[in-house]
């Protein structure tokens, strides 16, 4: 926001039984809330932009609200594709989209593989022609399979590695996704083309790896369940706020450690949203303007400090210097796929490892 709020961005505001509700906005006015001490933050020091205690706001109906909020963040290019297609459908009552049924139906794979989160994937590859193509069919939002579940996991992984490395792209081999494949994802494909389709199960979809083109599909590795602590270590760093906050955020993780039983799944939603909040904290210490900055300059150095199997676990869970930003962002939100408790701990690891250098008593 800089050092004062500008008016020519303004809250939307939807009434609700005469009760004034904030439709887009929220963080300016938990801002706005903080210096006018509505709320209280507790001991925080942290730098606010001049915020009149009356501003103006845009007051309309629920369904001008929600296309605004559509127009801002859709179509600007703020919002993924997948968040599109949830906003279109939970709150503009869109029927879900091919592509978020994709997602939903393999343990979110597309939220987990942030290069499959695309325009020209889910216009060209994941519709409804292309999926049938591949072996997968939808009947009432359920996805069905001609294959076995290695061997659709394989399909997954394989058209995921030629998009993330752009053998297949807006430029190369467009509308030939099958022949752009490995040799042996096509004899697969080919060969269980006149198979029945079968419900899909993803209980046990985690990043399989390819299989060799002289090999036959294996099963799926199990991924051991993690034994390693919230940010992986106890971190020791420089007193201030960023300490602060970690040292809250272990507060209450080993709250539900203690009392797991007490709290729902959405329990690690909150965990990542914190992470991301750690990491924009983070940031400003230095001055950056994104989050991405951040994660560029500590993360390479940061990984050098990670044991050989803590690299294998970040690998599993797809938890990379080019993914990570995603992983962050979808975590300030509400998705199912942000309630994944190993992931959660693997973002945790990196994060920990990354504060450690920026915000370390020797950093």
């Amino acid at each position: 926001m800089g050092l004062y709020y500008d008016f020519s961005e303004l809250p939307t505001i939807v009434y609700h039984n005469e009760r004034p509700i904030v439709y887009d906005g929220n963080r300016r006015m938990i801002l706005a809330k903080i210096q006018h001490h509505l709320v209280d933050i507790g001991d925080y020091s942290i730098s606010l932009p001049d915020i009149p205690a009356t501003i103006p706001c845009n007051v309309c109906s629920e369904d001008i609200a929600l296309q605004n909020i559509y127009r801002k963040h859709a179509e600007s290019g703020s919002w993924s594709i997948l968040e599109r297609d949830i906003f279109l459908h939970k709150f503009m009552k869109q029927p879900k989209s091919i592509f978020l049924l994709f997602d939903e139906n393999t343990n979110h794979y597309i939220s987990n593989h942030p290069a499959l989160n695309q325009r020209f994937v889910k216009d060209e590859i994941f519709t409804d022609k292309g999926l049938q193509e591949l072996g997968f069919t939808f009947r009432d939002g359920q996805m069905f399979s001609t294959h076995t579940q290695d061997e659709a996991l394989l399909i997954l992984n394989d058209i995921h590695d030629k998009v993330k490395n752009k053998i297949i792209s807006t430029r190369n081999n467009r509308g030939k996704t099958l022949d752009a494949l490995d040799s042996r994802t096509r004899e697969i494909i080919q060969k269980n083309q006149d198979n029945p389709p079968l419900p899909f199960s993803s209980s046990s979809q985690n990043s399989t790896p390819l299989v060799p083109n002289d090999k036959k599909p294996r099963k799926t590795k199990r991924v051991k369940s993690s034994s390693y602590p919230l940010f992986g270590q106890t971190l020791t760093l420089a007193p201030g706020d960023i300490n602060n906050l970690y040292s809250d955020i272990l507060e209450i993780y080993h709250n539900y450690e203690k009392n797991s039983t007490r709290f729902t799944m959405s329990f690690f939603s909150i965990i990542r949203m914190s992470l991301r909040l750690l990491c924009e904290s983070a940031m400003k210490d230095y001055h950056m303007t994104d989050i991405k900055i951040y994660i560029k300059r500590f993360f390479p150095e940061a990984k050098k400090l990670l044991s050989p199997d803590i690299k294998t676990y970040l690998s599993n869970y797809n938890i990379t210097v080019e993914t990570l930003p995603q992983l962050l962002h979808i975590g300030a939100h509400d998705y199912t796929a942000t309630r994944d408790r190993e992931q959660a701990i693997g973002i945790s690891i990196i994060v920990g490892a990354m504060l450690s250098l920026s915000h370390g008593k020797q950093a």
